[in-house]
């Protein structure tokens, strides 16, 4: 038996290791050339300190409480020279991944599918060499080289994690660095280079209910997210409202209507801004917050979209007084990173 572990490092990398039945978090790590901080490793000093999000674990009772108080142990903090794991675990590590002697992975593609959904979209599609590891959480996202340009760009997982082909939803950017190569240059057959994963937006353990807000092309993380859904399932209600600017823009609802199917606790509705259209919500995302979906603010929040959204539905929390329970965001420009900006 062995344990997937994420190791989310303070700089945004994630790393993935195996952990066996009966091993503690430490020694996995070391074993697999991670250096995580340690300096006692007896449960004596706390240098090894972090933070577990999600999983099962047992801590024993060997460590002195100046090292781990019952406070902190409480609050989901761990000693991973203590820490052993009785689930796949996730856990804060506060420390830059340089640090650990550690780096964000590389990983070798080919070129699968380039289809252009919209006229504001692109949905790319990466099959990954066999033998190349792509473990990461649903949500985040992972840098792609253009290739012949010397840049990358970054984008959010639209698909499952642990699929032999990785999909993604692109915006069409005119003259756009990616947007250009994939709709002039690109061929089935290209070798692309990809590195992650990154970022902490990522789906947490569902213990209430949870609203899911997309602007456009902040759809993907959304789609990665529901597809474990699906496979881990969840009996907590799941609202999505999707935004897009025109009516076609409005991008994989049949995918959408497929994941209301199969989660009898999903719903979703989609808002389009243009007033000249005849869609049934028009508007903001903000406007069509029902008092239904948000359960008094015992919710789980996770929002993606560009800049404008972010700070359009921060604004409306904030006036209305709406306090969720957890709010996890990522905004995004069509040049940078999600990760480097919220």
């Amino acid at each position: 038996m062995s344990y997937n572990i994420a190791l989310n490092f303070e700089d945004g990398v994630t790393r993935f290791i195996g952990c066996k039945e009966g091993e503690t978090v430490l020694d996995a790590a070391y074993r697999q050339k991670v250096n995580l901080p340690m300096d006692c490793s007896d449960g004596v000093c706390g240098t090894c300190k972090g933070h577990c999000e999600q999983g099962k674990f047992d801590l024993g009772d060997e460590y002195l409480d100046d090292a781990l108080s019952d406070e902190e142990a409480a609050e989901g903090q761990v000693l991973t020279c203590q820490m052993v794991p009785s689930s796949d675990c996730v856990i804060q590590v506060p420390v830059a991944s340089t640090l650990c002697k550690t780096q964000v992975g590389k990983i070798q593609g080919t070129l699968a599918a380039a289809e252009q959904l919209s006229e504001g979209s692109i949905e790319l599609a990466v099959d990954l060499d066999e033998g190349g590891e792509l473990a990461f959480l649903p949500g985040q996202y992972i840098h792609i080289d253009v290739p012949g340009s010397g840049q990358h760009r970054s984008y959010s997982f639209s698909s499952k994690p642990g699929e032999a082909r990785a999909t993604f939803l692109i915006r069409n950017i005119p003259n756009g660095l990616m947007s250009g190569y994939l709709t002039q240059q690109a061929k089935v057959g290209d070798r692309l280079s990809l590195t992650g994963p990154l970022g902490s937006f990522y789906l947490r353990e569902i213990t209430r209910p949870v609203l899911m807000l997309a602007g456009g092309t902040g759809l993907a993380p959304f789609l990665s997210m529901l597809e474990q859904l699906v496979e881990k399932g969840s009996d907590q209600p799941m609202h999505l409202i999707y935004g897009v600017n025109k009516d076609d823009h409005l991008v994989k609802v049949d995918a959408l209507d497929a994941f209301a199917e199969r989660l009898p606790t999903f719903t979703y509705s989609t808002v389009v801004v243009d007033e000249a259209s005849t869609h049934p919500r028009k508007g903001y995302v903000t406007h069509h917050m029902d008092a239904e979906v948000l359960h008094d603010g015992d919710i789980d929040v996770y929002l993606c979209g560009p800049p404008p959204m972010v700070d359009a539905v921060l604004k409306h929390f904030d006036k209305e007084g709406i306090v969720p329970q957890s709010f996890h965001y990522e905004k995004f420009t069509p040049n940078q990173a999600p990760g480097e900006v919220a």
